[in-house]
This record gives C-alpha cells, sequence and structure tokens, in this order.
C-alpha cells in the first residue's frame, strides 16, 4: 500500500452530502452512544481508547465537547498531553501515557497523545531519526499491549484541517470573547510548520499503522462530528455487548 499523502486529501465533507440531514443523523447516533456507553460500563468486558490528533484549532475541544459531552461522566475520562513535567521526563516517554489507558468499562479520550513524542519533538528537531524510529516501535508495542492484553480497542483520529482554515480559527481566537482563552501567539509559529507537521504525520500513518488511523476532514465541524460519532457508535455495536444478569448471592 503505497505511503498516505494528505495533500491528496480533502479537507472537506463530500459535495454530495447534506448538511442538515447530515447533522440529524449525527443526533441519533448519539442517542446510541449513549445507550452503548451504559452497556459498556455495566458488561466491564472492554474499554475504547480514542485518540484525537491534529493540527492546531483543528477542532479536538470540540469533538470532546459535542460528540462525548453528554455521556455519562462517569465512565469518561478526558487527558490533554503538553509539554512533559520534570517527573514526567524522568521516565520514559510512554509512562505518562500507560497510567491513565482506559479500564475495562471505560472510554478514554486522548487530547492529543503519545504521537506528540514523535511529532513536535521530531519538528523541532529535539530527537533525532534513530530515536523517532525506536518510538514508532515502542508505539506499536503499547498499542498491541492494549489490544491483544486488555481488550482495549483504540480509534485513531487525524482531524485534517486545510491551512486557510487554520488561518481563519486562529485569528477568531483574537476576536471572539468566548474563544480567547485560547489564543497563544505561538500556534501562528508553529504554523509555518506545516509541511514538516504534515510529513512528520505521514511518517507516523506509515510506521504506525497496526491501529489503523482515520482521516477526517476537519474543516467543517458537522461532517468530523458526524464521522467520529458514526465510528465510536459502529465500533461499539460490534462488541455485541450485553447487560449482566442478577448477581447469585
Amino acid at each position: 500500500m503505497p505511503p498516505l499523502k494528505l495533500s491528496k486529501i480533502s479537507t472537506k465533507a463530500p459535495a454530495k452530502l447534506d448538511k442538515e440531514h447530515t447533522k440529524a443523523d449525527t443526533v441519533k447516533i448519539l442517542n446510541e452512544l449513549d445507550e452503548l456507553q451504559n452497556l459498556l460500563f455495566a458488561e466491564h468486558k472492554h474499554s475504547l481508547l480514542v485518540v484525537l490528533q491534529g493540527m492546531d484549532a483543528s477542532g479536538k475541544d470540540g469533538v470532546i465537547r459535542n460528540v462525548f459531552g453528554k455521556l455519562n461522566p462517569q465512565g469518561v475520562q478526558v487527558h490533554s498531553f503538553k509539554a512533559p513535567t520534570e517527573e514526567e521526563k524522568s521516565h520514559d516517554f510512554l509512562w505518562r501515557i500507560h497510567r491513565v489507558a482506559p479500564g475495562k468499562g471505560n472510554i478514554c479520550l486522548f487530547n492529543r497523545s503519545h504521537y506528540e513524542d514523535v511529532l513536535i519533538q521530531r519538528v523541532h528537531q529535539w530527537i533525532d531519526k534513530a530515536t523517532v524510529k525506536k518510538r514508532f516501535a515502542a508505539i506499536n508495542d503499547f498499542e498491541r499491549l492494549l489490544t491483544q492484553h486488555n481488550d482495549t480497542h483504540i480509534l485513531k483520529f487525524y482531524l485534517h484541517i486545510s491551512p486557510e482554515e487554520q488561518q481563519e480559527r486562529l485569528s477568531e481566537r483574537m476576536q471572539d470573547p468566548r474563544k480567547m482563552w485560547k489564543y497563544n501567539a505561538n500556534d501562528f509559529e508553529e504554523a509555518k510548520r506545516w509541511d514538516d507537521y504534515r510529513k512528520a504525520y505521514e511518517d507516523a500513518f506509515e510506521h504506525c499503522n497496526d491501529v489503523p488511523w482515520t482521516i477526517v476532514p476537519a474543516d467543517q465541524n458537522w461532517y468530523k462530528e458526524y464521522v467520529i460519532a458514526k465510528a465510536v457508535r459502529d465500533t461499539l455495536v460490534k462488541l455485541k455487548m450485553q447487560y449482566p444478569g442478577l448477581k447469585k448471592p
């Protein structure tokens, strides 16, 4: 299979797709997810890890709020991974990730993830190519451990936004009072490294694909949320979960 090229993939919803019809479908799917999460929590046999990656302003926070926001918070955890703390840097790079992996019955959302350690660190040349290669192998082993030994189902989403849409959203953070808290002048500097990030992502897609990636066109929030909600719903349905019966005395 030839390497994936992001430049060849549209960042927009298919033209033939009806926006309002799709939004209505998303509402139905979210209602299904409510019941499926209850099943997941009650049966306590599986867990779900949702990895959200993407450039700044690609909409990771919006996905967490609009797709998972109405689920029972007792069974959903969200973890964001920024620059590692001094304690985290004293361990291997996956230590801070593994300690918050989901337990059985739970859905865990990673807002950025273990992939930051082969993306931002690579783009800024804080690690060399040999280290990147070793980390790819470690990531594959880690994901294999979760899926094969703990019944954790992993969904990895790359939110595929265009440079033009990103600039518009970053600019909104300077003007919209509801979004000013997100503003970081460094985001515009990182955006200048777009080509470097794209290459780093494409390399990660190629070398860490035992658990496949889903490339989600993210210029339109309604379509992005539909794609992710549907993928989560379909994954949980395939588990054929059942509520446990009465416990024997």
